[in-house]
């Protein structure tokens, strides 16, 4: 599993999207991605009380934590490499999170564009 290359959406260098808690599909900070990374975890989101609850409501809860699986849970604040579509749904339904430009990775354009991307711009 080769990572593709650190390239963000602005066509530089990505930059660390965040490490308390660790994210990333490769756990190393970075929303670097692969072939293997099925959900495309791309998009470096800050995390909102909002989008919790949301990914909460679809199924997806990131805010208990699972120490089964080293998982603390986030909390408001926290920076987390989220799957590209889960943004454009939140975004979809007037609830995304703001978004790290310089720490979402290139491949995040292939299911979000770069305007929708911009709108949440930290």
């Amino acid at each position: 599993m080769d990572p593709d290359d650190s390239i963000n959406v602005l066509g530089t260098a990505l930059e660390l999207c965040g490490m308390d808690p660790v994210t990333g599909f490769f756990r190393d900070g970075h929303c670097n991605t692969c072939a293997a990374d099925q959900g495309s975890h791309t998009v470096c989101a800050v995390m909102t009380a909002e989008f919790l609850a949301f990914s909460k409501y679809v199924g997806n809860d990131l805010s208990t934590p699972r120490p089964e699986f080293g998982f603390v849970g986030l909390n408001p604040g926290d920076s987390w490499c989220l799957c590209a579509a889960r943004f454009l749904q939140a975004h979809d339904e007037g609830c995304a999170p703001k978004v790290s430009l310089a720490a979402t990775h290139q491949r995040a354009l292939d299911i979000v564009s770069l305007e929708v991307l911009r709108d949440y711009a930290v």
